[in-house]
């Protein structure tokens, strides 16, 4: 059994209309975000082995946010250059070339590639991946060369919103 825990980046500043996409950091909103979801993707069986990151700026600051949150587990990351996508396609080709030594994979990434990719090989039809959500897909298979379309169970799919939902019943969000 492979499995891919996929996390969006939080929330990103566009106040510095001068800087790049790559450098786009967090806004308050997005570092809210990283430490509200942390617990809750633990929770849902993220253990934050194998964390592999795309090499812009929200997405490593997302990354960070959500470690800070956990100091428990230690979590260490690699960058990716080629996680920083936005095609579900380069995501499955980066995924078809991981050794299969690994079971369990995080990816901390960019939409639309993460939403079309839940849905081109889930069993779910996921609307949108927001900022900061979560999603796992489980892979009955022992190779990730062998992963493709709707090869993959949606075990779980939380976003920020409905966390706060559920730590605040009632509350507007």
């Amino acid at each position: 059994m492979k499995t891919l825990h996929l996390i969006r980046h939080a929330k990103s500043s566009w106040a510095e209309s001068f800087l790049s996409d790559a450098e786009r950091p967090l806004n308050a909103r997005g570092h809210k975000a990283c430490r509200l979801m942390a617990q809750p993707i633990l929770n849902e069986g993220c253990s934050f082995e194998n964390v592999f990151c795309s090499t812009a700026q929200r997405a490593q600051s997302t990354i960070e946010g959500i470690a800070d949150s956990l100091p428990q587990l230690n979590i260490q990351w690699e960058l990716d250059q080629n996680l920083y996508t936005f095609s579900s396609r380069d995501l499955l080709r980066w995924v078809r070339v991981l050794s299969d030594g690994l079971n369990d994979v995080v990816i901390i990434g960019h939409n639309p590639g993460l939403t079309d990719f839940c849905n081109e090989m889930g069993d779910r039809h996921i609307m949108n991946v927001p900022t900061c959500a979560y999603a796992q897909l489980e892979f009955p298979t022992e190779s990730w060369k062998s992963i493709g379309p709707e090869s993959a169970k949606t075990v779980s799919f939380i976003t920020p919103k409905l966390v706060k939902s559920i730590q605040t019943p009632g509350a507007e969000t």
